[in-house]
């Protein structure tokens, strides 16, 4: 998709993408900063401003407790800011409260230092700080706990339907209907599973666990790196070790040969494929604009639609040998901690996706930006009320991740400077405070600058 295409998707889409986008961070933000504004009202830390995005106020109001509740006029992200900051990024306290009458200062009475965040003990400071962070990883577990147990936890079986000729897969030896156990002894409960790993692995040799028809077969392989493309034109690099998931079925219509013979017609590449059933062959498809060589082994039990063309089958040939999707639900206590383990698997992920950047083995043109989220939003928005709900559970993971990074500015940078404090035994000096939230901007201007460069020099090119 040109730059052209791609702008007239999102511009015929504004609502949907746009909409759901601002929808999506305005929740996410409302949760990150009710969580810092709820811990500093605990410590009896006065709270100014409420704010749901930068920059002047559109609509507000205050509230009983003196905090001025507002939506302003730039939505991409907001801040809670607390009684003695100068500034909402809590870089520097004020030595005094402004006189309405004169504007002079005037200096703290102790009533005021008791609800001055600058002036709390360093447990409550930090407690205030990282609440923010902790109620985004919180938010993201209530939800994905919510979705186990109601709507149910998608599972598509961890097994191969299908070998991709010439990958990884096919030259070290797994087979159809092979099923992983488990991958450098982490335990393999899903196709996700193994999909998430292969991301990840990018080329590095990997410990495969296999069960071939109830036999345990130990195979060592490297993914193959690849880089793809969404219909976008945003690039990301992953491992892909070629094998084809149970969720998918082949349209005989796209199979253009069987053991290399083409045929004349459906009805004789359905004859063809009925002699073979329950035995490994090789068939060529047509996968979008290229043809794909695939072992296959079809069983007679997954396919006796082909022989009765009043089947809504009759036309579809089923590789896997188990359902391709299993929701299963949990109870209350499985649904937390299959949550927990999700949220935990995607930290994890992401940080190595991280490191990978920074050792360079990834490239960081996959920093995403602001456009880039916007579109993966109306994707979601396309696909449902659960993809926006998981897609919200994603982002809310990353933004707490994100901000407990030790960089000034970012949450994790206050709580470095109190690490210090404590060690200390009392505050790193304003200056250095002051050069570090510098610095810390510059980079994370930086970071944003290149992100948003990123999105749009991948749809120009």
């Amino acid at each position: 998709m040109n730059f052209y295409e791609v702008f007239q998707t999102l511009s015929g889409n504004i609502w949907l993408y746009g909409g759901t986008f601002l929808l999506v961070l305005s929740i996410l933000v409302f949760v990150h900063e009710w969580g810092h504004y709820i811990v500093a009202r605990l410590c009896g830390v006065r709270v100014e401003t409420f704010s749901i995005g930068f920059g002047k106020e559109l609509w507000g109001r205050t509230d009983k407790h003196g905090t001025r509740w507002k939506f302003s006029l730039i939505p991409l992200g907001g801040y809670v800011k607390l009684f003695g900051d100068v500034d909402p990024a809590s870089a520097q306290h004020a030595e005094g409260t402004k006189d309405d009458k004169s504007d002079k200062i005037k200096p703290f009475t102790e009533a005021e230092k008791k609800e001055a965040f600058f002036n709390q003990p360093v447990w409550k400071r930090a407690a205030v700080v990282f609440a923010g962070p902790a109620i985004n990883y919180i938010f993201a577990i209530v939800i994905l706990t919510g979705l186990y147990m109601y709507n149910g936890q998608p599972v598509t079986p961890p097994m191969a339907a299908a070998i991709i000729g010439e990958s990884a897969a096919a030259e070290n030896g797994f087979e159809p209907h092979d099923i992983i156990v488990s991958i450098d002894d982490k335990q393999i409960n899903s196709f996700e599973d193994i999909r998430r790993q292969m991301m990840i692995a990018l080329d590095d040799k990997k410990h495969f666990v296999i069960d071939r028809d109830g036999q345990i077969i130990d195979i060592h392989a490297s993914p193959k790196k690849i880089e793809i493309e969404d219909r976008f034109g945003f690039k990301n690099s992953r491992g892909l070790l070629g094998l084809i998931s149970p969720r998918h079925a082949l349209k005989i219509s796209n199979i253009k040969t069987i053991e290399g013979k083409s045929y004349t017609d459906v009805e004789a590449m359905r004859a063809a494929l009925l002699k073979k059933l329950d035995t490994s062959f090789v068939i060529e498809i047509e996968r979008g604009p290229k043809i794909d060589s695939l072992t296959v082994k079809p069983l007679s039990d997954n396919n006796g639609a082909l022989r009765d063309p009043e089947n809504e089958n009759y036309e579809i040939l089923f590789l896997a040998g188990q359902e391709a999707n299993i929701f299963v639900k949990h109870g209350p206590i499985s649904a937390f901690v299959q949550s927990v383990k999700e949220t935990a698997s995607i930290t994890t992920g992401t940080l190595e996706a991280l490191g990978q950047m920074i050792m360079g083995s990834r490239s960081a043109t996959e920093l995403g930006g602001i456009i880039r989220i916007g579109a993966l939003a109306g994707d979601m928005a396309e696909k449902g009320l659960i993809a926006i709900i998981l897609f919200m559970a994603l982002l809310s993971i990353n933004l707490g991740l994100i901000n407990l990074f030790p960089i000034p500015l970012l949450d994790g940078g206050h709580l470095l400077f109190y690490a210090f404090e404590v060690i200390l035994g009392k505050p790193v000096p304003d200056q250095i405070q002051e050069y570090a939230f510098r610095l810390g901007l510059t980079f994370l201007v930086g970071i944003m600058v290149f992100a948003n460069l990123n999105d749009l020099m991948q749809l120009i090119l």
